[in-house]
Formats: C-alpha cells, structure tokens, sequence
C-alpha cells in the first residue's frame, strides 16, 4: 500500500502533458496470480508542452518485466523504474514508440482498483487513477488514445472476454484450453475509461435501433442464474437511450453496448467506453427481492452512466479538478430522465433530499470544497455530494436563468465544439453564455465558491397600496479556506397565493419592481446583497411562495406563519413548494420541541399540523406518492443540521418519536383508512404509480404504528408474513424493528432463513438491524461482523451494516459516551490497509462532528485524532482525517 505522504495537487499549477500517446495496443494474458499485461504505446512530443522534457509514466505498486523504448530493450533494473515510476530521460523528440511488460496479481488486489477478482471473474476499475496499476502510462484524463486489447484467458475460467470499443476477432490458441478476443475502441479516451472483464457469466442480450437506423448489439452480464433479474435493467437502457435522442439529441456510436454486474465494487458503477461496469446492486432486481426505491435506482444509474456516453467520455475532463463537469452534468441529466419516467414532482422531492441530506452537511462542516476544487491531496476523496449533487443544481440553475430553448443551444454548441476533446467548466460556460447573450462570470462563482448561501426574505404587505413588499438578502458562511464570499447570482422562481386558493399576476412598477423578463419568467435574480422587489395590484394580502421547483441550492429563511404554511400546503401551485411548506412547519415544531427537550419539558404538537395532513391524506388519490413525501416528517440529520451547532442527537430523536406519535394518534382513523384502501393482491409492477399508492400505504403503515405499536405492529407482521413483494417485506420488517421484543427478533430471523441466498437481500437485513435507534445496536452490529454472510472485503457489506451505523443511526453512532465513534474508527483503521477508498468514505460519516455537543464533539475529536495518529495511513484516509481536524 502507497503511505508516501501526499503533496497537494493545484489547479492554478495545471500544464499541458508533454508528450501525448496516440495509440494504445494491450495484449492481456488472465491468471489469478500472474496476469501478464504487454502495452504498446506510440508516443510523441505534444507541441504545447515543455519540449525535450522527461518522459515521466505513473505506475502504482508494479512489476516490470521488460521494456523497449523504438525496439531496443532497457534495463528494468536501472533506477529509471520504480514500482511507481518510470522514467525515461531525454527520449526521441520525435514519434515513437515504447512497449512495457508487467505482471500482475488480480487476486491479491484488495483496493478494488485496477485489474482484480470479482468471484471467480476479472474486472477493472480505473477510475481515477486505478490504470497506472496495470501499467506505466501517463495517467491524467487530458491523454486521449485509441485503443486495441487482446485477452486472452483459459476458456473453462473465463468463456467471456470483454472490453471496450467492438469487437474485431475471436479464436482458440491451438493446442491449449485457452481462447482470445481483441476489441477496438474507435474512439480517442482517456485511460480511466479503459475496461477489462473476464469470466464466466451468463448473459442478456438485446437489441436498439438508434433514431438513424444503426442497430447496437445490446448485453447485459451477470451470474447464471440472474439473467431474468437483469430484464429491468435492459428495459431502463432501451429507454435512457432513446430519451437522450429526443431530449440532447445524442445517438450511440458504437456497435455494441454490454453492462456487467459485479458483487465487489468500490462505487455503483463505472462509464468506461462501450463496456459499463456495475455493482450489482443497480442491476439486478426481481418484485421478490427488489423495493421500487431499487428499482428507481437501476433506472436512474443505469441512466446515468449511458448518459456518460457523451457526457463524460466523447468529451471528458481536462483534469480531475474539472469532475463536476462530467459528473454534475450527467447528474443532471439522470435526473431529468428519471423526472420524465416517473412524477416529476416527486422525483424533485427526492432529488432536494438526497442534496440536503448528503450535501448540505458537507458544505457546512471541515470536508467543505468548491463545486470545482482548487486543489486536492487524494482525487479518491473528492467523488462527494458536493461535485455530483450541487454540480447538478448548478446546470439546472443555469437552465433556469437562460431558458429551456436557449439550455438546449447550448448543449447541441458545447457537443459540437468539444466533442472529442478533454474540456474545462469555463468551456462548458462559454458555450452557454455565447447562445444566451448574457455575461455569466457572476455565476461562475457557484463553482468557485464552497459552502450554502443563506437567502432572508421579509414580506410586508400594504392593504392600502394593495402592495407586498419582498426584502432579499443573502450571505454565505465561512468554509475551509475561503473567509470571503461575493454575491452569487442566485435565481428565485416565485408566486403569489391567495390565502383561500388561487394566484395572482405579477405586476411591479418600474422603480421599485422586477424586469420584463423577470415578470414573464416567475424568476426574480438576486445578484446582489440585498435587493428589493415590490408587487402591485393585490387586492389581499398573498402569501409569496418562494424558491419554486428548488429553483437554487441555498438554505431560504422566509418569515412565514404557520396560517401561511397552511395556506401553501393546501393551495400552492407548484407541487415541490406544497411539500416543502409541510416540510416547513414539521422542522419548526421539530425545534421547539427540541428545546423543550433539552430543558426538561415534554415535546408538542399543533392541531394545525394534524388537519393540513388530514386533507392531504384525504386528496391523496390524485398522487399517492406526493402525499407519502408530504407524510414523512424530516429526518433527524435534517433537524441536526437546521440546529447547526450544539446538536444533541437524543433531543432530537426525542422529539422527532414524539411528533411522530402525535400525528399517528390524530390521525390514526386517516391512516388506517387509506392503508386499507391502498391494499392491493394484484401483480407487481416497478411503475411509478404502483410504486406511488405502495409508497402511501407503507408511510400510512408507519406512522399509525408509531402511535399504537400494538395495533400497527399487529398490521405489520400480517404485512410481513403475507407480503409477496420485497417493498412491503422490507417496509412491515421496518416497523417491526422499531418495537424491541420476541416478535421482532422472530421477524428478523425469518427474513434471514427466507433470502439467505440472496446477498443483494441480506445487505438490507444487515442495514436494517444497524439502524435501530436502541442503546444495544452497537452490540448487535459488532455481533453482525461475525455472522457468515458478513466479510470486510465486501464494500456491499461494510456500506451495509458499518455504513448504515455511522451514517443511518443518529443516536447510536453519536452514543453520549463516544462508543460509536471508536468503532467506527477501529473499523476505518482495519479497512484502510485492504481498501483505502472505502475506509476514507466510512470516516466521512465525521463530517458534522464539530456540530455537536460539547461532550459528542470531544469524544468525535479523540476518535479522529486516534485515525490521523496511526502509522502507514493511506493518502485517502489521511487526507479525510487531516482536513476534518483542520
């Protein structure tokens, strides 16, 4: 393992590569233990670099066995090849050539990255930097080449060869058990798109007919036995590319397109060019063993990455510091697919939640970074919500300010200028800015600047001048790094409401009011510190609702009553602001209620709360899956992070119980009602109005037992011992968790006996049991680590039971005695000597330590001293814990 201590790496210090690598030939024979990998590089000067230099190749824990530089042989033993490094002094400047000969050991790389074992198969993972562990090369994503791979493997171990581009020949190697297949990939990349399977695999195959009539050979790969569990998948890429024909206009090149599923994968999949790489997870699914939140997920990943096609690989990043262009772009586009597929209105729920769960603690605590980084010490540790999540509401933001016509202009421009380069943000920028006509330096601060900006608004209203005045302001918090922080343009789509229902025009007047275009957009832009902005001819007070659609990633503080959250919650137009106006006043009850808690006092609730979700629950026939979000109380990491600082995770469960119970008894008659009505014996269908009634009847479900767990629990284990669908498996076994006792245990216990050959199953047996909010967890988890079907090697796993822990379980994780953290810490400890990427990803779950209590954050503290301390630490958990202690 690399231990070297890591230098920073700075935008501000980027130069073009010296030399480029036009063509890349891999001839790969597969061994468990001795792969031998010959790489044919054609090299020449690159014009725009530093002309004479060095050739400097990366390498990472190699073996060198020969190499030739025009043909003449050098000596692997010179100091000019190191296991990291090889180095040739003053070559040809000129074209030419260099052929390297390592050997590696797939089945005794731990990391997951470069060439390793998956089972008994062979798989890559090259990005970011996983290709210099399969041979020396100039490992930056503004190298593009051509590549042609030939494998070779022993046909009974390995019957499948794949890799990427199409494939030109296949054979048998006379007098042997051994076959090849070389494929070719037309299409300059760089060398984190390269990809490699080997393996015994079964397979699903189809077919797509492109808009201009090219047919593309279609697979997916996956265990025998799974085929018929890959089907949703295929279903979800016929469908991701046809919509990208009509939504970006962007048609498939190549001749084939194959996915393989894994069960050993760092991430939850990989783009690389013509040949996907997949963690099972988000490929396989049947109604039996998959939830609709699984099936939704297959859909959008299996999206996402095909949308990497264009965005991501036809024109990739000029360097890692770029990642958000290729990452929040294709985010974006995952994100409007899934819209299209599914309700729109929901899925934007789902979108802003994942953001403020995941992002929003990142940008206010010590991992905060620009959307665009100015310098990294380990790229690994830089996948996070903040480029991918933020990254992609930043492109709908801009979508927003320019308009959807002038959006699309400027995508078709951006293809069409960049295609088959490596670009920058400032490219990307450029393009729309030209098609619009407007200046965006202003907003090309969202990508300069870290941490969410705050937007106040006070709203008055003038009965006599028929009047409603709104008072903007806006500021952003400190982050690491950066003390000083500049105006963002920041886009506010609003509307009026009528108290009793309806909307009213927006009219200003010119002194005091909004542009033309500003009036005929609904989008008010708030540039500078403050602004003001005055609407006329309201004959009775409006309520202004605010941020329409999450029309800007910032935290809003609008003075808004309670009558006034009603009133949006019952009548607003827009679908999202109607949820987040119920999702408003929950949070404001949730506060007081925490503070009543941490003075001794019992917590409260408001009628008011309990009659606006009776009539949501009431008109919920019209989309059941709105009013399940609607339903559902914020959670506790949403309550911690509204607190912000001197958070007392206990308080807050206390609370959060007590509401929860309030609710379920005010509106228990409510609940059972449409639980009853939303039963259904019918077949299973993974569409999202199914999933929306199961989502409403499961939420129902959960909330009546939270007030009476004898009557609830009773419902759920019907649901439980009835249920033929994984959805309401998992949901009744979710509240029956919630209740210690025998039956809980006898439910969990059956669920294992039930899908025990099921490992995609059993990861959510062991999150489930992670996750109970009870003081004898950690007890349970340490006890889950010995179990059979737990291993340390599996990332699946420790995501599941050790991830789930310190990121799902508020109260455990954050334990008063500091219990959590130390186990945490010992596990990140163990893991990153076998798998840097996922220790420093399970250190993560620290990132708000430093809002906690004082008692929690000292013992959050020790425990990240305890890890930044130890010895031989990789570069990716050292640089976690060295910034969250900065």
């Amino acid at each position: 393992m690399r231990t070297d201590l890591a230098k920073p790496i700075r935008l501000a210090d980027y130069r073009a590569p010296d030399y480029l690598i036009d063509t890349v030939d891999l001839d790969i024979v597969l061994d468990a233990h001795a792969t031998r990998v010959v790489a044919r590089l054609s090299i020449r000067p690159n014009p725009e670099g530093r002309g004479g230099a060095d050739l400097m190749l990366d390498g990472d824990g190699l073996k060198a066995k020969r190499i030739f530089l025009d043909g003449a042989e050098l000596d692997v033993k010179a100091n000019f090849v190191t296991p990291d490094n090889l180095t040739i002094g003053a070559p040809p400047q000129r074209p030419f050539s260099l052929q390297i000969e390592t050997e590696l050991d797939p089945a005794a790389n731990t990391y997951l990255m470069g060439l390793y074992r998956s089972g008994s198969a062979y798989c890559t993972q090259c990005e970011a930097e996983g290709f210099r562990r399969i041979t020396y090369f100039l490992d930056r994503p503004d190298v593009l080449s051509i590549y042609t791979t030939r494998l070779e493997a022993d046909v009974t171990e390995a019957p499948v060869l794949l890799s990427n581009g199409n494939l030109l020949e296949t054979g048998s190697i006379p007098g042997t058990n051994r076959h090849f297949a070389v494929w070719h990939d037309p299409f300059p990349k760089p060398c984190y798109l390269f990809a490699l399977v080997g393996g015994d695999l079964g397979a699903l195959h189809d077919c797509f007919v492109t808009a201009s009539g090219r047919k593309v050979a279609l697979g997916i790969y996956v265990e025998h036995g799974k085929e018929k569990s890959a089907l949703y998948a295929m279903d979800a890429l016929k469908r991701a590319m046809r919509w990208d024909e009509l939504a970006f206009g962007r048609e498939y090149d190549l001749d084939v397109f194959n996915i393989v599923a894994v069960s050993d994968f760092n991430m939850g999949a990989m783009e690389n060019k013509g040949l996907n790489i997949f963690n099972d997870k988000y490929v396989l699914a049947s109604p039996e063993t998959a939830t609709d939140t699984d099936y939704a997920q297959i859909e959008a990943v299996i999206a996402h990455e095909y949308f990497h096609n264009w965005t991501g690989n036809r024109i990739t990043c000029r360097d890692w510091f770029q990642l958000c262009l290729k990452e929040g772009l294709t985010v974006f586009r995952d994100h409007e697919f899934s819209a299209d597929q599914r309700s729109r209105a929901v899925r934007r729920i789902a979108d802003v939640r994942t953001l403020r769960a995941q992002q929003f603690p990142e940008d206010a605590g010590p991992l905060a970074h620009n959307v665009r980084p100015e310098t990294y010490y380990e790229i690994n540790n830089f996948y996070t919500a903040t480029v991918y999540e933020k990254g992609a509401e930043i492109i709908r933001m801009l979508r927003v300010l320019i308009g959807v016509e002038a959006f699309r202009k400027g995508m078709d421009l951006y293809f069409r200028r960049y295609d088959g380069t490596a670009a920058t943000v400032e490219d990307f920028i450029a393009c729309f800015a030209e098609v619009s006509g407007r200046n965006l330096d202003q907003f090309f601060l969202w990508y300069r600047q870290a941490g969410t900006p705050l937007v106040e608004v006070q709203a008055s209203y003038d009965a006599a001048a028929q009047s409603l005045t709104l008072d903007f302001q806006q500021s952003s918090p400190k982050t690491p790094g950066q003390d000083e922080k500049h105006p963002l343009l920041i886009p506010i789509e609003l509307g009026l409401v009528g108290e009793q229902g309806g909307s009213f025009r927006l009219v200003t007047k010119s002194a005091d009011g909004a542009s033309p275009a500003e009036l005929a957009t609904g989008v008010i832009e708030l540039s500078t510190a403050q602004r003001r902005v005055v609407f006329h001819d309201l004959p009775e007070r409006p309520v202004a609702s605010l941020l329409r659609g999450f029309s800007a990633p910032v935290r809003l503080a609008q003075a808004s009553s309670e009558t006034d959250l009603i009133a949006l919650t019952a009548h607003d137009g827009d679908c999202f602001n109607r949820w987040q106006a119920s999702q408003t006043f929950a949070t404001r009850l949730l506060l007081r209620s925490v503070e009543l808690v941490r003075a001794g006092h019992p917590p409260q609730s408001d009628p008011q709360f309990v009659t606006a979700l009776a009539r949501v629950l009431a008109g919920s026939a019209a989309d059941p899956a709105f009013a399940a979000q609607v339903i559902t109380l914020p959670g506790e990491a949403d309550i911690a992070r509204e607190i912000g600082v001197d958070v007392d995770p206990d308080a807050v469960f206390t609370a959060r119980k007590a509401l929860r119970e309030a609710l379920g008894a005010g509106l228990a008659q409510d609940l059972l009602q449409t639980y009853e009505r939303l039963t259904d014996a019918g077949r299973y269908s993974p569409d999202s109005a199914a999933a929306g009634r199961r989502a409403l009847r499961n939420a129902a479900l959960d909330l009546y037992a939270a007030a009476d767990a004898a009557k609830g629990g009773a419902l759920a284990l019907r649901q439980f011992e009835n249920a033929g669908f994984m959805t309401d498996k998992i949901a009744a076994l979710s509240v029956l968790a919630t209740n210690p006792g025998g039956r809980r245990e006898a439910a969990i216990e059956s669920f294992y006996r039930i899908y025990a050959g099921e490992p995609l199953v059993i990861d959510k047996w062991f999150a489930l049991q992670a996750t109970i909010p009870e003081a004898g967890t950690l007890a349970r988890v340490k006890k889950l680590m010995d179990h059979p079907a737990f291993s340390l090697a599996n990332p699946n796993r420790v995501r599941a039971l050790i991830g789930a822990f310190a990121s799902g379980n508020q109260t455990q994780f954050n334990a008063a005695d500091g219990s959590g953290y130390e186990f945490v810490a010992a596990i990140v400890l163990i893991l990153d000597a076998k798998n840097p990427q996922v220790a420093a990803r399970l250190l993560g779950a620290f990132k708000s330590w430093r809002a906690l209590e004082e008692r929690r954050r000292t013992h959050a503290e020790a425990a990240l001293r305890r890890v930044a301390d130890a010895g031989h630490l990789s570069p990716d958990v050292k640089d976690i814990a060295d910034r969250s202690l900065a």
